[in-house]
């Protein structure tokens, strides 16, 4: 039998996968909703690497090889990061073929790790109490001792970044609610994500309401997000672009994070619970709006965790 020749073109690679992610409307999350309130949340635990910071990463990457900063060649990337934008180097370092180096807290989940080893990236684990401002400090003294050896694109000052978000993710947030977006929910933690959308959203509809969230305290259970009066600020934060400022209890976070499993069949991470549970708490406020979030990665590299079995 002769094969039926495929209509798609296929993709180039890995990285052509990145972005373009679904737009989910949580239909039984929000049931309690009034018709004119609808709550969506952008799938971006379904890019390849599982995370929506594969948009970033792959973008600092460009920009390094574009500038003449990074010679995959003879220079090794090194970041701190707390799982995900790691995987993210680590994901595109296999596939194109350079040396991963990552200093991330060792409390960070054994899911995490283990993907990291596997895609072949090396690891400096850090002190836990230290947050990711410790594992930043690492880097820092690593590069300082031998700089010429290393590409360090510094996620939480780099303005490829939120500029990914800016193009990506904020385009197709427009596009996807056929510019009807009233409201936009996302947590701080190098803060790309809120930065790059709102400036993209904000130039297309000004009235759109931009909420950025962060942990409720200091000592939290969302990985990955930061408690801003006590956390190292990232350089590319401006939080004159959120329109309100609320906070997420970790609890909070994981029951919907566990909801999001057993009801909307999203097993998605704790950050993403807080996004969804915060973005619920706005959407009931509101007598009419369209009310969108992100749904930051996958819940398998949480597996290991005590939370999926709290009442």
């Amino acid at each position: 039998m002769t094969p039926v020749p495929s209509t798609h073109t296929p993709d180039a690679d890995v990285r052509a996968a990145i972005g373009h992610t679904p737009l989910l409307q949580l239909s039984r999350i929000a049931a309690d909703l009034p018709a004119s309130v609808t709550l969506y949340a952008k799938a971006e635990h379904l890019n390849p690497g599982g995370s929506v910071k594969d948009r970033p990463a792959r973008a600092m990457i460009d920009a390094g090889l574009q500038s003449g900063a990074f010679d995959p060649s003879t220079q090794t990337l090194i970041d701190a990061t707390s799982g995900n934008t790691g995987i993210a180097y680590a994901m595109l370092g296999a596939a194109m073929g350079f040396d991963v180096l990552l200093a991330l807290p060792a409390n960070a989940s054994d899911e995490r790790k283990r993907i990291l080893q596997a895609y072949g990236a090396e690891l400096l684990l850090t002190d836990p109490m230290d947050g990711t401002d410790g594992a930043q400090a690492r880097v820092r003294s690593v590069v300082e001792a031998n700089p010429t050896a290393y590409f360090y694109p510094d996620q939480y000052s780099n303005a490829a970044n939120w500029r990914a978000h800016y193009a990506g993710t904020g385009v197709e947030l427009l596009e996807q609610t056929e510019h009807r977006i009233t409201h936009f929910v996302a947590g701080l933690g190098t803060s790309g994500t809120f930065m790059g959308t709102v400036r993209r959203l904000k130039e297309a509809r000004p009235a759109v309401e931009a909420i950025a969230m962060q942990p409720q305290t200091p000592l939290h259970g969302l990985e990955g997000l930061k408690h801003m009066d006590t956390a190292r600020v990232p350089a590319i934060y401006d939080a004159s672009l959120a329109d309100r400022h609320v906070r997420c209890a970790t609890e909070d976070a994981f029951a919907m994070t566990r909801r999001l499993a057993a009801e909307e069949g999203l097993l998605v991470g704790p950050s993403a619970g807080a996004n969804v549970a915060t973005a619920l708490r706005i959407a009931r406020t509101l007598d009419a709006g369209v009310v969108c979030t992100i749904l930051c990665d996958t819940g398998t590299r949480y597996l290991s965790d005590d939370f999926w079995t709290s009442s």
